[in-house]
């Protein structure tokens, strides 16, 4: 059968259309969670006359004290958080990043709870990470967020993973509340990589409502593992300001939220004084009260010489890449609270990246060449 010119561009439209259809579909689909509901979900908590519950590593029941909402079988860290010797660990074909673990070769990007109670590194402590009730230890040496711009806050018997009184999902005065239930349907809908949207649980940086961010997709996923493969962070040129509840209890159903959606405006919404604009010193000229985050790495001086990325001290860019970029740029690249510190935990005090003590002015060493003289490079 012959085709007229306009049937033909109908049939080339038509093709098209599908086409990009089903690119969307196939890039959408590679995001979200996979595998048999059975690892993640169960219907009664029950089976074989015996509780569910999910297991660790060396075969230990890491939780067993369900039912749990959402009909899953664990808590967050009964998922993320089983206690074994590997970072990643694969089950039914699905990878799942670990948050509590024992690996010797390093931890994820966002650090190891692990340290907190001395299953990893030099000796337990308090300090050493956000100490969220989940792990059944609650904080002896914070009751409140320290630097909180008002009270209350999450208190130490509160802080969770999830939720309401925590940092991943939904965090609003509603029925949420928290823990699993304000992570529904994340995980399903789960936008992988460019998250450059982020007005819902699931396409923002790593379920933290609200802040946009490059997740690494690559090889090493969920790691900063070097200038190669990192995520990105979203940052930008100066901290939020004004009036604290319109930055960060965003209508209509008041998710607290950063309103600049960077990863330091997210820490701001509990440690408000360290990092709204006021904090600092009201400006972002030099000399700061606190440490500044959301301000531009200067052009000039010592912080010129930062130009190859570290991903023990990253930098934030002011647009959300689309891919990981090994450079750095002194006059555009940003300043944020994770160029220092880790979210989960890490083996130093007040979840540094380094050894704080080490930083030594004019000392040299090994320590020269890391933490605090990767960007302050004339004073190692």
């Amino acid at each position: 059968m012959k085709c007229e010119p306009r049937q033909r561009l109908n049939v080339v439209m038509r093709v098209f259309i599908l086409s990009v259809l089903i690119f969307l579909l196939y890039r959408d689909s590679d995001a979200k969670i996979t595998g048999n509901c059975a690892n993640c979900h169960t219907m009664h908590n029950s089976q074989n006359s015996s509780v569910m519950a999910d297991y660790g590593a060396d075969g230990t029941p890491w939780k067993r004290t369900g039912p749990y909402k959402l009909l899953v079988r664990g808590d967050c860290l009964g998922c993320h958080g089983m206690g074994g010797a590997n970072k990643i660990i694969t089950i039914s074909g699905s990878d799942i990043p670990q948050v509590y673990h024992t690996d010797s070769t390093g931890d994820l990007a966002g650090g190891n709870f692990a340290y907190i109670l001395g299953a990893k590194g030099s000796g337990a402590s308090d300090t050493k990470g956000h100490n969220v009730i989940d792990l059944g230890n609650i904080d002896d040496v914070l009751t409140d967020a320290p630097g909180r711009f008002h009270s209350p806050m999450a208190k130490n018997t509160e802080l969770t993973c999830a939720g309401n009184n925590g940092c991943h999902g939904s965090r609003s005065f509603n029925a949420s509340g928290s823990g699993l239930n304000s992570l529904k349907g994340a995980h399903h809908q789960n936008v992988d990589g460019r998250c450059d949207i982020a007005d819902q649980n699931h396409n923002s940086y790593r379920f933290l409502r609200g802040v946009k961010g490059f997740e690494n997709n690559g090889a090493y996923k969920w790691q900063n593992y070097n200038a190669d493969n990192h995520n990105e962070y979203y940052g930008d040129s100066i901290p939020m300001s004004g009036d604290m509840c319109s930055n960060c209890h965003i209508p209509p159903v008041m998710t607290v939220a950063p309103a600049n959606k960077t990863i330091s405006g997210f820490c701001a919404t509990c440690h408000g004084n360290y990092h709204l604009l006021a904090g600092i010193g009201g400006d972002i000229n030099a000399p700061f009260t606190r440490h500044p985050t959301d301000v531009v790495l200067p052009a000039s001086g010592e912080y010129a010489a930062y130009t190859t990325y570290s991903p023990q001290t990253p930098v934030g860019r002011r647009a959300v890449p689309s891919s990981m970029g090994n450079t750095v740029t002194p006059g555009t690249d940003v300043v944020t609270c994770l160029s220092c510190h880790a979210a989960h935990g890490t083996d130093y005090p007040d979840i540094l990246k380094w050894d704080y003590s080490a930083m030594v002015a004019g000392g040299g060493g090994a320590a020269a060449a890391e933490g605090c003289f990767t960007c302050h490079t004339q004073k190692k």
